[in-house]
This record gives C-alpha cells, structure tokens and sequence, in this order.
C-alpha cells in the first residue's frame, strides 16, 4: 500500500512562499518512477481541483491556468519525493493540498493526508 506523507503547509502572507513535500513509500513490486504524481487543492466551499501535474521522469508538467508562472511541480525519483513551490501566494490560494499518486500500470490511485495553506495577511 503506498503511503503519501505531506508537508509544508501554513500560515502565509500574500506575496510569500510556501514549499510543499509529499515523500512516497510502500511501492510494494514497483518503483516511485512509476507513478504518475498530482497536487490538488480544496478551498472551503469548493470542489477539488488539479493544480500541477508531474510526468514519472519529471520532464513533463502541467499547470492550472490559475498557479502558472507561480507554482512549480518537481520531483526527485532518488529520494521518493514529489515538490509543490508556490511563490507570490494569493489569498485565493487558501486551501487544503493533496498529494496524488497514480500507478503507470495498475491506475491504482492513492492520496496523501492534506496539508492546510493559509494565505491571509
């Protein structure tokens, strides 16, 4: 069973910065290179939304059109950990982040705990 670990929320400034982790384990016959990696958010009141999208070898992202130029999804394959940067953080920023694996093979898809982002003067 994979397990997601988040880390990295809180309490901002608008303007400010925030680096969220996700460290994967539990791979069982597979390798972490072989997951598909995603953060969404959920703003209170809100449906979940995809935020950043990462391809198994890191090369290829994605962006909601309301993150780009600001987020930044990266991953390190060796350490097993997925990376959200978020700069210049806007209060509609506010939200609970999820990690998201999805199996290349199986489509088998496992989430992380949620981790809180404040951005609030």
């Amino acid at each position: 069973q994979v397990q997601l670990v988040e880390s990295g929320g809180g309490l901002v400034q608008p303007g400010g910065t925030l680096r969220h982790s996700c460290a994967a384990s539990g791979f069982g016959g597979f390798a972490f290179s072989d997951y598909y990696m995603r953060w969404y958010r959920q703003a209170p009141g809100k449906e979940r939304e995809l935020v950043a999208v990462i391809s198994t070898t890191g090369t290829s992202t994605t962006y909601a059109g309301s993150v780009k130029g600001r987020f930044t999804i990266s991953r390190d394959n060796a350490e097993n950990t997925v990376y959200l940067q978020m700069n210049s953080l806007k209060p509609d920023d506010t939200a609970v982040y999820y990690c998201y694996a999805q199996n290349t093979y199986s489509s088998a898809v496992y989430w992380g705990q949620g981790t809180q982002v404040t951005v609030s003067s």
